[in-house]
């Protein structure tokens, strides 16, 4: 193709009407008085003018090098340059006109636009995120067209997707990855209360901002859990596995149109190993393969290529992804929970004393940053307000005991089904331990809320004021922690010896005693040989018959 003129050039940039002409005038005679009253004979001089004017962007000069003009405007919004695009539309960052604020703009390609189908897909997908109003999840502000050219303008995200991320500078920081998942966790719990289920999480689809604030988009698979036509609108096309193949639930590839949110917590957890690990759970295989793997494997250890990672963080990640959803977290908010007491943990400055798990207890330290809580309130809408994140209860059965990770996939003595282990990640049998009211209850090393207020949706996490974590009475953790507080003088190894010196003692008396009583009795005078006996001294009831039968 033969090269623009700066005359062709200038032709095709005033036909896109992508600068107003008087705007474009006044840049063109700056440019001219730069080069002795006439314009460059290179129009990529003209290009980079205009670029560094502010007028037109590197994507603009590349389309109209390639002779494409037409395009760059929808109805009061100006095309910048594409942000992503996919199967079922492509994203472009745009300007408004007249407000000069910018917006990310998802267009549906005018090839689908016959398809009734994706229009009405396109179309719920603007009623799903417009119905959602959270700090972590993109907003919509508007849907509209432009002749066959149908758009949704949303909340513009500047910065990158973990997909993005994880590539450019590999796995991510244990604490990072938690904080990312737990702000993912809050978006999708309040989408789930909204009665949206959103069916494709996954890397590329949760985006960082500059502020490193979690924006969940993309909710073109949303299925609304309500019995109504919309949750049968991929149905009646046959449509009957939705999502991406390296983060889809098992039951999603079943049937997408019955899930229930425990799907978005298992997309949730492979996202989660991606951070970790670099990479899907099952990257090797075909599609019908890795979808199979998800039905019935577990994938490798975070721990074969991070001999490092925590324990508490892969056995997170272990039970957001089982199999069965009943065994996962029944909640986002569960999740949130869990990451947030796992960052808190860690977090957390090491002192004197510890307990016999060897996780360390002492005073807290005003100079780290304070970890961010999960949104409170259990009802919809819940996370709309001031953004201040307020503490969640971590997960609990009804029975009031908490399931550790880990096990063979049976039942356990409670009844209910055990986690399965992925090999490597869980650890041992499954365990149960019991809670009382009033205690603090630790499983595997994670910290579970002590008590909930009700009507705050807050929780006690057992910190008291000079920062040692306050146990269940009695219990070993508990005792250590009041003997060092008491003013006790002696302390308890003494008291034991003490005991056993004392109990040593008493037997030496007594054994001392019991001997010098015996010797102490007179022996009885013998008795004759022959004769007969004196019975004089007798009392005289008594006949020398009965003194013979005592001899």
């Amino acid at each position: 193709m033969a090269k623009l003129s700066v005359e062709n050039f200038l032709d095709l940039v005033t036909r896109s009407e992508l600068i107003p002409p008087d705007r474009l005038e006044a840049a063109v005679d700056e440019l001219k008085q730069q080069h002795a009253g006439a314009l460059p004979e290179d129009a990529q001089v003209l290009a980079d003018h205009l670029i560094a004017a502010d007028l037109l962007t590197a994507w603009h000069c590349k389309m109209i090098f390639d002779r494409k003009y037409r395009g760059f405007t929808l109805k009061n919004y100006r095309l910048l340059r594409p942000l992503g695009s996919g199967g079922m539309s492509t994203v472009y960052l745009a300007e408004h006109t007249l407000m000069k604020r910018r917006r990310a703009i998802k267009v549906l390609p005018k090839n689908r636009v016959d398809d009734s189908s994706y229009l009405a897909r396109f179309r719920l997908e603007a009623q799903a995120t417009a119905s959602l109003d959270h700090p972590n999840i993109v907003r919509a502000y508007d849907i509209d067209n432009d002749g066959n050219n149908h758009f949704l303008v949303m909340e513009y995200v500047a910065g990158r997707d973990l997909q993005s991320m994880v590539k450019e500078s590999g796995p991510l920081d244990y604490d990072q990855a938690a904080d990312f998942i737990a702000q993912a966790a809050e978006g999708l719990q309040h989408a789930h209360e909204a009665g949206l289920i959103h069916r494709d999480i996954k890397p590329a689809n949760l985006l960082v901002d500059e502020s490193n604030v979690v924006k969940i988009l993309d909710l073109g698979l949303a299925l609304f859990s309500s019995e109504d036509d919309k949750a049968s609108l991929t149905i009646a096309h046959n449509e009957n596995v939705l999502g991406t193949a390296d983060y889809l639930s098992p039951e999603q590839a079943l049937n997408s149109h019955k899930v229930t949110h425990h799907a978005d917590i298992y997309s949730l957890g492979c996202t989660l190993y991606y951070l970790l690990t670099g990479h899907p759970p099952f990257p090797e295989g075909t599609l019908a393969q890795r979808i199979a793997k998800h039905q019935a494997q577990m994938p490798t250890s975070i721990k074969a290529e991070r001999p490092d990672a925590p324990d508490a963080i892969i056995n997170i990640c272990l039970r957001m992804m089982q199999k069965k959803p009943q065994q996962r977290y029944q909640s986002a908010n569960e999740v949130a929970a869990a990451l947030y007491d796992f960052m808190a943990e860690r977090s957390a400055p090491t002192a004197e004393s510890s307990d016999d798990s060897g996780v360390k207890v002492g005073a807290g330290d005003s100079s780290r940053r304070l970890v961010r809580r999960p949104a409170g309130g259990s009802g919809k809408g819940s996370g709309k307000g001031s953004g201040v994140r307020r503490a969640r209860p971590a997960a609990r059965s009804d029975s009031g005991t908490f399931p550790a990770v880990g096990g063979s996939g049976k039942s356990n003595s409670a009844g209910e089904p055990a986690l399965e282990t992925m090999k490597g990640m869980g650890q041992g049998d499954t365990q149960r331990v019991e809670r009382k009211p009033g205690s603090s209850v630790r499983v595997r090393g994670l910290r579970v809320a002590k008590s909930l207020d009700s009507e705050s949706g807050q929780i006690d996490l057992g910190i008291k004021p000079d920062g040692l974590v306050a146990g269940e009475s009695g219990g070993l953790l508990d005792q250590r922690l009041r003997r060092h507080k008491t003013n006790s003088p002696l302390p308890p190894l003494a008291i034991y010896i003490g005991v056993g010196v004392l109990a040593l003692l008493i037997v030496v008396l007594l054994v001392i005693a019991f001997t010098t009583g015996g010797r102490s009795q007179p022996k009885p005078a013998p008795s004759p040989a022959t004769g007969p006996r004196d019975t004089s001294a007798l009392p005289s009831d008594i006949t020398p018959q009965r003194v013979t039968n005592w001899s």
